[in-house]
């Protein structure tokens, strides 16, 4: 299958270098003035992977638009719908969008996939989300994970699962695309406050985190309209394990950071996510303290041990 990544950071180097290894012919795009496809291209690797010589890289955006079969886009989700101002110059119809990305638009509360509906004919140019656990770290090492692919195109989910499936990654068919994007990018506001938690000496309480992270956002996945059930399956419950516990996360970190007084100088997606659930919540009058306590901290400076304690220490009530 020919593929071109449309980004060429952490996870969508990663990819490239993944499906080069699974047998697609693949190309990647970059910003030519960007540092990191810079280096990218004059190196043929990165922190992460080193790629094959059959990978093209390339900042022709036409080029990589009418080399694939499939676009797969992996950039900061807060930056999909200028980036889809400028894909849809090209002609998309026949081609497959894929997002690897996880997050919700801060301004509007959009999903992702509805973003890039706004801009183009999904009969013609169909999308699909790629979500679930892993890093490259761990991938590149050779330890497996299972991630899922969903899609209102149930041709289209068949196709891609079966195609990039691996005996590294083995794909699930998603079955609820609200319920898959909200529960991707939820995680990660989950795995700030785990690094709160972590910053405060306070890692215990992280299994409690878990527990009510996970009823909170299947509230608000069933509110939208999706299956609540989804928060507990691979793109959110399922993700946890790489996102509250691990070294490599950038979420994680960013809320340690924070409560060490240190500055993350990386991609954080769970503090714009922050702030699109609070808008949702809102929006489908959903309670979400988790959420709001997370938001208090990031964007009121409220104090994070009193706001991160109240959550446990809430007016007694059934669990469920």
């Amino acid at each position: 299958m020919n593929v071109s990544l449309l980004g060429c950071g952490r996870w969508g180097s990663f990819i490239a270098w993944y499906l080069d290894k699974t047998g697609h012919n693949v190309y990647t795009w970059g910003l030519e003035n960007d540092e990191i496809f810079q280096n990218l291209q004059r190196e043929r690797k990165n922190d992460y992977v080193q790629f094959s010589d059959n990978i093209v890289i390339t900042p022709d955006l036409t080029k990589a638009v009418n080399h694939a079969e499939v676009m797969i886009i992996s950039i900061s989700s807060q930056a999909l719908s200028s980036f889809m101002e400028n894909l849809t110059k090209e002609n998309l119809d026949g081609k497959t969008i894929v997002l690897c990305m996880k997050g919700i638009e801060e301004t509007t509360g959009r999903r992702l996939s509805e973003i890039v509906s706004d801009y183009v004919d999904t009969s013609k140019t169909p999308v699909a989300v790629w979500v679930g656990p892993g890093h490259p770290q761990d991938f590149v090492r050779g330890i497996p994970n299972c991630m899922v692919i969903d899609s209102d195109n149930q041709e289209v989910k068949e196709k891609l699962v079966h195609s990039f499936s691996s005996e590294l990654i083995r794909f699930y068919f998603g079955q609820d695309l609200i319920g898959t994007e909200v529960g991707a990018a939820a995680k990660n506001v989950v795995g700030i406050a785990a690094g709160m938690l972590d910053g405060m000496g306070y890692t215990s309480l992280k299994g409690a985190l878990m527990a009510r992270g996970t009823r909170e956002i299947s509230r608000l996945i069933k509110a939208m309209g999706g299956n609540e059930m989804s928060a507990y399956g691979l793109c959110h419950l399922g993700d946890y394990e790489a996102t509250l516990f691990s070294k490599f996360s950038h979420n994680r970190r960013f809320g340690e950071m924070l409560i060490n007084g240190e500055k993350f100088d990386k991609l954080a997606e769970g503090v714009s996510t922050t702030r699109a659930l609070v808008k949702l919540s809102q929006r489908y009058n959903v309670d979400l303290p988790i959420v709001n306590a997370v938001n208090q901290v990031i964007t009121y400076n409220k104090d994070p041990k009193e706001t991160l304690s109240s959550l446990f220490l809430r007016s007694i009530k059934d669990e469920f």
